[in-house]
């Protein structure tokens, strides 16, 4: 849906509007849903702060890649992109996970999902 409406207003201009429509889905829901507190933002480490900085590039980015390739091959390698920043992540024990060791399975799990994206990118 984001990849058609960019080509009828714009990559940025359907950007601002699937965030700002995001945010206002996200204000409306907190009115009936909130657990946490705006105050207690201080206690968390700053560089948490700016997860939301990602949510305008990833946006874009599977905009572009659904546009220059197939549906099927974009979402392919965003989810294999994902699984491969999540394993350094538990292998480095970033950002308070526990850390884990990268073992051959997930080197092969990987490999495994990279020959299938290639094999639909042939037939793409």
């Amino acid at each position: 849906m984001n990849t058609r409406l960019g080509e009828g207003i714009g990559n940025m201009e359907a950007t601002v509007f699937v965030q700002g429509t995001a945010l206002v889905f996200c204000l409306a829901a907190l009115l009936f849903h909130h657990n946490g507190s705006f105050a207690r933002l201080g206690e968390v480490p700053v560089l948490y702060w700016f997860g939301g900085l990602l949510a305008p590039v990833i946006t874009v980015t599977v905009m572009l890649g659904i546009k220059s390739l197939s549906p099927t091959v974009a979402i392919s390698a965003i989810l294999i992109a994902q699984l491969l920043t999540a394993a350094v992540i538990d292998a480095l024990g970033l950002m308070g996970a526990e850390k884990t060791k990268l073992c051959w399975q997930v080197f092969a799990g990987l490999a495994l999902m990279i020959g299938g994206m290639l094999l639909l990118k042939r037939n793409a």
